[in-house]
């Protein structure tokens, strides 16, 4: 019974930690209505990107690897052409709403990998950060 005890307390110091690193990044990055907040959540699975307004608690645009058309495709949804896709589609989102500028929230995960190939999707396709 004391094994159970220390895996739950591990889950425990890794979520608290997860939770810190969020806490911190979101003390420095704000999202307006002309300069949304990207937010990018990665799961083992999916993908998913948001565009946020911090000052109204919206969002303003949302794509993900779960759209029909994405999975249909036929290829993994967690790779980096996968990323590639939503990245694409996002900037189209926040094109036809004529924002250019944006503010991006990699969330706890380092800048390489997927998230990497996302924001280089982002900048490609004529969003500014």
């Amino acid at each position: 019974m004391r094994g159970w005890a220390v895996l739950k307390d591990k889950a425990l110091l890794k979520k608290e930690r997860k939770q810190r690193i969020r806490k911190r990044i979101r003390k420095k990055i704000k999202g307006t209505a002309d300069r949304p907040r990207v937010f990018v959540f990665k799961s083992n699975r999916y993908i998913y990107v948001q565009a946020i307004n911090d000052l109204d608690g919206t969002v303003i645009a949302s794509a993900s690897s779960l759209e029909k058309d994405i999975r249909e495709s036929g290829k993994s949804t967690k790779n980096k052409e996968t990323c590639q896709l939503v990245g694409e589609r996002l900037a189209q989102r926040l094109k036809e709403k004529n924002i250019t500028k944006i503010v991006f929230d990699r969330g706890i995960y380092p800048y390489h990998g997927r998230i990497k190939v996302l924001a280089e999707t982002l900048r490609q396709h004529g969003l500014s950060f």
